[in-house]
């Protein structure tokens, strides 16, 4: 089944507050900053949704605070995609099931970008899989969007600081209320 518009504003307003995995933000104040970071770096609207978008899946495969401290990998990044595909494009949707990849990949051929990483994300790139092979981050550069996810995964690190003001709610869900509009008359 689809997640309407609506779908998506009620898992944000019911679910929004609770906190992202250890870090001073909550889940909706962390997809308001991502999308805010997209827009700010003059995103497409397809990639300001998926930045908007691409930790949906915690909202929808709820494990409770902090799951990397009990060893848990939530598959979030894929667990929204079957509910957004009838309604999104693979622009919005291949960064968003990339940008777990492309933290693996980032710490590969970015010898800074590792110590750059927050407790958290240090701790689920291991249960991820680890840092990818020379050969692995080769592969990975070489998929469609890739650049994309590598974009949504700076931005996603980013988005982690306590009370930085951003747009709201409202117009976030615009910009995937246009990306819905254009997937369905394409």
């Amino acid at each position: 089944m689809a997640l309407s518009l609506d779908d998506i504003r009620s898992l944000f307003e019911r679910y929004g507050s609770l906190a992202y995995s250890g870090e001073p933000v909550t889940q909706l104040e962390h997809a308001l900053q991502s999308g805010a970071l997209a827009e700010e770096a003059g995103a497409s609207d397809e990639l300001v949704a998926a930045a908007f978008l691409h930790d949906l899946g915690h909202l929808l495969n709820l494990q409770g605070e902090t799951p990397t401290q009990r060893g848990v990998d939530d598959l979030h990044q894929y667990f929204a995609l079957p509910f957004l595909r009838p309604v999104l494009s693979e622009g919005v949707l291949e960064p968003i099931r990339l940008h777990v990849d492309a933290k693996r990949c980032l710490c590969a051929i970015d010898a800074t970008y590792f110590g750059q990483l927050s407790a958290d994300s240090v701790r689920s790139l291991q249960l991820q899989g680890g840092i990818f092979s020379k050969e692995e981050a080769e592969a990975f550069l070489r998929k469609p969007y890739a650049e994309d996810a590598l974009c949504l995964r700076k931005w996603d690190d980013r988005a982690k600081e306590k009370d930085r003001p951003t747009s709201d709610l409202d117009h976030y869900l615009g910009v995937v209320e246009r990306m819905m509009h254009r997937h369905v008359t394409i």
